[in-house]
């Protein structure tokens, strides 16, 4: 028992392991997630309907879409953006690596009469000679990556931009980081039985990275004939920091904003959007 409590509290290298393709696409609890998307009224695995109808009429309007614009949003869930956007006629590429997510966008838009294309695929893989005019990325999941899979996606942007082409993304600040506490505790069936459909315990660990501004909350669940681990990654950026990682990639920041609805920016914000071009 002592050793299994050290395992569940060992504190990992920095992105040591990756699980988020596994929260998404298990049967229950890609249930449970696409069930939060749902939730118009909470600010939890997608921002409330307020926010993104705001979030919509904005991006719409900063932009200068029309129909002969195009967009693709990586991490697309269940078409909350992607089939406003086409309602708005313009073309619209989402990809995400939930079936049911991709599934449930591609059955709305097809009671709506809405033309999306929907990509069931790991947006690392994906790969494609079309250009967009807008790439957005957003409910910060650029955060969620290593530094090595953020390189893939600033290589495969640049790529993936027409000449005057956006990117629009938005990440965890550093004010986030400040607010987050390292704790450990355990619950049963925690959260509505997220998780799992059976009993279990879940323990659940957040940890620290000062050195390179980085936040885990590390969940180990506990059921009678499994155990499983899940990592939820949190890179936390600065105007300056994000800057750089960009400019590295060739890509180029032009705007900051304290979300992807176009509020003015504010260090006190526990996100900021940037928007960038190459």
């Amino acid at each position: 028992m002592f050793n299994e409590l050290a395992d569940i509290n060992k504190k990992p290298k920095p992105f040591e392991f990756y699980t988020t393709e596994d929260l998404w696409t298990n049967e229950h609890t890609s249930k449970k997630m696409l069930e939060l998307h749902l939730n118009e009224s909470v600010d939890a695995a997608s921002r409330n309907s307020n926010t993104i109808n705001q979030s919509v009429s904005w991006i719409f309007n900063h932009f200068k879409l029309n129909p002969t614009s195009s967009i693709i949003d990586f991490g697309c869930g269940p078409g909350l953006y992607t089939n406003k956007f086409a309602a708005r006629g313009v073309s619209v590429t989402g990809v995400d690596f939930s079936k049911r997510s991709i599934d449930y966008a591609q059955n709305a838009a097809s009671e709506k009469g809405l033309k999306v294309k929907y990509i069931l695929k790991n947006y690392i893989q994906f790969d494609t000679d079309e250009q967009y005019d807008l790439i957005t990325m957003i409910m910060c999941d650029f955060s969620a990556l290593s530094p090595t899979h953020r390189r893939i996606m600033l290589e495969k942007f640049k790529k993936l931009l027409k000449p005057n082409g956006r990117i629009l993304l938005d990440v965890y600040s550093l004010a986030f980081f400040n607010k987050k506490q390292e704790f450990a505790a355990y619950e049963f069936n925690s959260m509505d039985n997220f998780w799992s459909p059976e009993d279990y315990y879940c323990f659940i660990n957040t940890m620290k990275y000062d050195d390179i501004k980085v936040c885990l909350d590390k969940y180990t669940i506990i059921e009678k004939k499994q155990k499983r681990v899940v990592y939820n990654w949190f890179q936390c950026f600065s105007k300056d920091t994000i800057r750089k990682e960009f400019e590295e990639n060739g890509l180029i920041i032009d705007e900051y904003y304290s979300d992807v609805s176009g509020q003015d920016y504010n260090s006190e914000s526990l996100e900021f959007a940037v928007v960038a071009i190459k």
